[in-house]
């Protein structure tokens, strides 16, 4: 097991060594609490878009199902007939240059695996950069927009923001509730009691400091071909090799044993880069990866080889709200 699958797994298990990083832990506080309280008063400046901007991101390392939401949150808005743009940092993108606006026809080294993903998904106007308010610039000033989604980016300040929403997987929740390094949490837990909404990634029911939602399988996409399948297309049973180069590679795992499908495990870092030869394992059976991973394996992907596309569903009470909070946040001549 690799040093950072180590430490992940001991921040959720509350192993009493990381005791030893309190100290680390203190000065990261230390660090991230005088951001914000900048952000706050005043003191660093941020730039204020001139539409509404919805950062949606989460306090903990590894994955909580920001993109099916950012996803979901993209078409929602276009049936109130919205015009959607997202900026994202672009996690291991190396583009030409900065800003650089993300096409469905570009590679996953060059615009990153999570925004091509989204573009591919939905075409959506979209544009990363490390300095979000520059991508937030540069988008606007290329297309006439009536609000912009922030994937990730809650504590990049430099970017004012009009909704915050945290994104928490409910099954493995906050971990040890202590900061980098001693704990998974990028910002202190009191920082929760700042944001607009709590959304809890597996949660059946909506609870009282936040709400539901699922990631709702929806089918299998052949790699090489894009021909789309119901989930019946494996038998129940069937014994596949199952790739997850995510955050939290245990819940597509768990996901497909949900479909009575026998998967092979086989986790990678989030962000991993894959070649044919790192996914020719045997015995010779079906391969199926999370989306995210597909939009880098496309171009040299076995004729057996899918992915798993899922699409994130809220509460209705989440719904509800939001259309509230868009209602406030927009003149009533944007909204159908």
């Amino acid at each position: 097991m690799a040093l950072a699958d180590r430490l992940l797994a001991a921040w959720y298990a509350g192993h009493p060594a990381l005791a030893l990083l309190r100290p680390l832990e203190a000065l990261y506080r230390q660090v991230v609490q005088g951001k914000r309280a900048r952000f706050l008063s005043g003191e660093s400046p941020s730039y204020r878009a001139p539409v509404p901007v919805i950062v949606v991101g989460n306090i903990t390392v590894g994955g909580t199902g920001k993109t099916p939401m950012i996803l979901w949150m993209i078409e929602h808005c276009r049936q109130q007939g919205l015009r959607v743009g997202v900026v994202s940092r672009g996690y291991g993108a190396k583009p030409p240059q900065l800003p650089w606006r993300v096409c469905a026809e570009q590679s996953a080294a060059q615009a990153g695996d999570e925004p091509l993903l989204i573009v591919q998904r939905s075409g959506v106007p979209l544009m990363i950069d490390p300095d979000r308010s520059r991508a937030v610039q540069a988008l606007l000033a290329s297309e006439a927009l009536d609000l912009i989604l922030c994937d990730d980016g809650m504590q990049h300040y430099r970017l004012a923001r009009d909704l915050e929403l945290v994104l928490i997987d409910a099954a493995r929740g906050l971990g040890n509730r202590r900061c980098l390094p001693a704990g998974p949490l990028r910002e202190p837990v009191e920082r929760l009691q700042a944001v607009d909404a709590v959304l809890y990634n597996g949660a059946t029911v909506d609870r009282e400091d936040g709400f539901a939602f699922a990631l709702q399988p929806a089918a299998l996409v052949n790699l090489r071909t894009g021909e789309r399948h119901g989930l019946d297309r494996f038998a129940p049973g069937q014994a596949l090799h199952a790739v997850a180069g995510i955050g939290n590679p245990q819940r597509f795992f768990n996901t497909l044993q949900g479909l009575n499908w026998r998967p092979v495990p086989h986790p990678f870092a989030d962000h991993a880069q894959y070649s044919a030869q790192a996914l020719s394992f045997s015995p010779a059976l079906p391969l199926v990866m999370t989306e995210k991973d597909a939009v880098k394996c496309r171009a040299f992907a076995a004729d057996d080889w899918w992915y798993l596309a899922v699409d994130a569903v809220p509460s209705p009470a989440f719904q509800a709200w939001f259309d509230t909070q868009l209602a406030r946040l927009l003149p009533a001549s944007r909204l159908s």
